[in-house]
């Protein structure tokens, strides 16, 4: 995400390191790059310009001050103007109604059915709610049958008609149902239409109209880039809105829609997608992602994500095990589908400061937990709770059985033997014994 973006950011910053002061030439420079930059991002050419001519208004004149060098200062300048391009504040759901009513609305193959689901689990789970999933989508073939098998994974009613071809009835009727059944939370999902197809136009019109709901989000797929932007227009013009959806952030994507969008149509980016599972939703933060574009990381969600996967009562009974020098290969597999619920691996290590730079051309893969997982699934329960008990023959076994060799298993077994001393030492609060046991292992 960004990656491309970042890089020519990073380059064009990089105009500055070195100078004593902000001239207007060595400003001129820099901001060209900026500009350029913007474009190959797919950002729209009067914002760019417009961009940049607020940041040099700002860059010009001003004293630089003795703890800063001009680079940074014109960073810190960037940034700001970044997280005000993409809205500023972060901005929240509206759930006022009893129940509370979400619209769906965006193109056919935006991601609009499984946003609604992944919206109505982060609804679930984070804000204690009792969402109801209404299915609207009366054209594509399996659209109810797929809502259906989200609503499952997920553990969230859904409401659909089959005999029934009026996408306002059914969300009326599915409103209906919510308040007989104690739902506090409905999300229509409809049909993918063309701004231009004006028949369809009317329709999600009409729908809104019939149900007054108290959020219409517009779901674009950030992939499309500035097609992206032009397409929520015409809906914001026929809808009006209140907020948008990114989804496939996670993709190779340019980044032009994440950053143009709200100044079109003035509307905020509400939620961002960023994976296929149904827990990869974010809430948007503009600063966030302005860092995270700049290469600076985003640790406040990286840290946010970790307390979403810490459960309080396994976190005693883990520190009573290392106490007890207990700490076996079950507990680092529960760890490890820890780390792995947090997202994908690349997007979590993009969220370290500087490490987005260093693993830009680093293809870290989703599964790189594999083969660790396979050679713990084929050691014996014993030798997963006692792993000193695991002589040659059974790294042969385990290595043959988990698809690995020898050197694999005995690599794993080595770093699990140091990692369990540094947890031990930290319970302790063996500081000094820690750090020298991390200098040897270099």
């Amino acid at each position: 995400m960004f990656n491309n973006l970042s890089d020519k950011l990073d380059k064009a910053l990089h105009v500055l390191k070195g100078h004593g002061s902000i001239t207007e030439v060595n400003v001129a420079e820099t901001l060209k790059e900026v500009r350029r930059a913007l474009l190959d991002a797919d950002v729209n050419f009067k914002i760019a310009k417009d961009f940049t001519n607020r940041v040099k208004e700002k860059a010009l004149g001003q004293d630089v001050l003795t703890t800063l060098q001009p680079g940074q200062l014109m960073v810190k300048i960037v940034k700001d103007e970044l997280t005000e391009l993409m809205g500023g504040d972060v901005e929240g759901i509206n759930l006022s109604g009893t129940p509370s009513i979400i619209l769906m609305s965006g193109l056919q193959g935006s991601g609009k059915t499984t946003f609604s689901g992944k919206l109505a689990n982060y609804l679930k789970n984070k804000k204690t709610k009792k969402p109801l999933l209404v299915a609207c989508d009366v054209y594509r073939p399996a659209a109810i049958d797929q809502l259906h098998v989200v609503g499952d994974q997920i553990g969230v009613e859904v409401f659909s008609d089959r005999g029934n071809t009026d996408p306002v009835a059914i969300s009326q009727a599915g409103i209906a149902h919510a308040k007989a059944n104690g739902h506090n939370v409905v999300i229509i999902d409809t049909a993918g239409r063309l701004a231009v197809d004006e028949a369809m136009m009317t329709e999600i019109s009409n729908i809104h109209k019939a149900i007054s709901p108290q959020e219409t989000l517009f779901v674009v797929d950030s992939m499309t880039g500035q097609d992206a932007v032009n397409t929520a227009k015409s809906f914001n013009d026929v809808l009006n809105f209140d907020g948008v959806i990114l989804t496939k952030l996670d993709g190779d994507t340019r980044g032009g829609a994440a950053i143009s969008i709200k100044s079109v149509v003035n509307k905020p980016i509400k939620f961002i997608g960023t994976g296929e599972k149904m827990e990869a939703i974010d809430v948007f933060y503009p600063s966030r992602m302005a860092d995270r574009i700049l290469g600076m990381g985003d640790v406040v969600s990286l840290v946010e994500r970790a307390q979403e996967q810490f459960d309080e009562v396994e976190a005693r009974k883990l520190q009573k095990k290392i106490a007890k020098n207990q700490f076996g290969f079950d507990d680092f597999l529960k760890q490890i589908q820890q780390i792995k619920k947090m997202g994908n691996m690349k997007d979590l290590m993009g969220m370290i400061p500087g490490a987005g730079k260093m693993l830009k051309d680093v293809d870290i893969d989703d599964d790189a937990f594999k083969g660790i997982e396979a050679i713990i699934h084929s050691m014996t329960p014993s030798e997963r709770t006692n792993p000193a008990i695991i002589n040659a023959s059974r790294k042969i076994r385990i290595g043959k059985g988990s698809g690995t060799s020898v050197q694999q298993v005995n690599q794993l077994l080595k770093q699990f033997n140091q990692m369990s001393k540094m947890m031990k030492m930290m319970q302790g609060g063996g500081g000094k014994k820690m750090m020298q046991m991390m200098q040897n292992m270099k």
